[in-house]
């Protein structure tokens, strides 16, 4: 019998004493001083053709702290000083896999300011988080409980902009089991005036989250120009300036989490389209409201929770032309501009809405690319040709 074990991630709000404030601050900066020193050290390896790895960074470290100019390293906890190294040996790791690009240095202002304590680094008991270096434990709002009888892994402290304080406890939760397989299959198309058409013909409204809060981001960053560059009155107002957008993220992520949770709850089988939204938001015209609609984090959603509920998720190739494709007879038409929300096909006379007649076609074409084995993502460098999807269908006469 297989256990089907998922680690997750607990995150909650907190708010620390002003002695914890200081002491996380602290570590944040001696976690990025740390990455920093390490990512130059490699980086200079690299250039006389040597390889460093986490263990000789770990010496390193050693070595740092020995020093009268980095003797303020001893300060803090050292779990959080090894955890970086470890995220910088995988940065590397995914950049010798090609999977990433080459790490950066992490800015005092523009970085996430985030410390990772593994179990030596905490102590959880009876509902109290404490942390190494302190003595008092973490004011948490516990908002959910954790799983019974969790035992954390990991225990990640970070700030946002806004600076708002959250702590992520990381555990295994045996209350995610696979759901009862079930018949059910459903295209997704993503789109701007709706947000999502489903094959079914549901649609879901696109709140736009960033309009509705536009003219008060717009008033507080105004005032945010009319600050002197280094005075508290401008860190007050770019504070405020994050509160407006962490509120438009809050939002936006909370419908995506309901959206997606009940989709794969529902159906067995999930087909989107393999969009690149990196390259979409590079049109000007449509770049805030794309990325207002967050397709890319409605899709990471959508793929870790069908992975832990046992259902499929198919991503179709994003060349298929699921807008122009006739659902009906597949008649394929020549061109369809944005502009053009219906229209009706000149072979068999189907009047289709543009964006459920595309969830209706990526719906068929997962479902028909699984049953004859081919692939259905876009297939760059593995061999085997195209995929099956970037075919287009051969167009019919009228």
């Amino acid at each position: 019998m297989v256990v089907h074990s998922v680690k997750r991630a607990f995150r909650y709000r907190f708010y620390p004493s002003d002695v914890q404030a200081a002491e996380l601050l602290r570590t944040f900066g001696c976690v990025r001083k740390v990455y920093n020193l390490a990512l130059a050290a490699r980086s200079e390896a690299w250039a006389r053709q040597e390889r460093v790895n986490y263990h000789q960074t770990s010496a390193m470290l050693t070595a740092w702290k020995k020093t009268e100019e980095l003797a303020f390293l001893n300060e803090v906890s050292s779990v959080p000083l090894q955890q970086t190294l470890r995220h910088l040996q995988s940065a590397f790791t995914h950049f010798f896999a090609k999977r990433a690009k080459y790490p950066r240095f992490k800015s005092r202002k523009a970085s996430r300011k985030s410390a990772e304590y593994t179990t030596s680094g905490f102590r959880l008991r009876d509902g109290a988080l404490t942390l190494a270096k302190m003595t008092d434990p973490l004011d948490i709002v516990w908002s959910r409980p954790l799983p019974e009888g969790a035992k954390p892994s990991t225990v990640t402290v970070s700030q946002d902009p806004a600076g708002r304080w959250f702590v992520s406890i990381l555990c295994e939760d045996p209350s995610v089991t696979p759901l009862p397989a079930t018949d059910a299959a459903i295209g997704i198309d993503v789109g701007l005036n709706h947000l999502l058409a489903l094959s079914t013909g549901e649609k879901v409204a696109n709140p736009r989250h960033e309009r509705r809060d536009r003219a008060r981001l717009a008033k507080a960053q105004r005032e945010l120009s009319r600050k002197a560059k280094g005075s508290a009155n401008r860190q007050k107002a770019r504070r405020r300036v994050a509160t407006v957008h962490a509120r438009i993220a809050d939002r936006r992520r909370d419908l995506l989490h309901q959206l997606t949770t009940r989709l794969v709850r529902e159906n067995q089988t999930l087909v989107i389209e393999d969009l690149t939204v990196t390259n979409m938001v590079r049109n000007r015209p449509l770049a805030r409201a794309i990325a207002d609609a967050g397709w890319r984090e409605f899709r990471c959603l959508l793929e870790y929770k069908a992975a832990w509920y046992g259902r499929e998720v198919i991503a179709v190739d994003r060349y298929f032309p699921s807008s122009r494709l006739c659902s009906a007879c597949g008649n394929l038409r020549e061109r369809m501009p944005l502009s053009v929300r219906a229209w009706t096909c000149g072979t068999c006379g189907t009047a289709h809405d543009r964006d459920v007649n595309a969830a209706k076609n990526l719906l068929a074409a997962g479902l028909a690319a699984t049953v004859c084995g081919a692939g259905v993502r876009p297939q760059r460098s593995s061999p085997g040709g195209q995929s099956a999807m970037k075919q287009k269908p051969p167009r019919r006469e009228p």
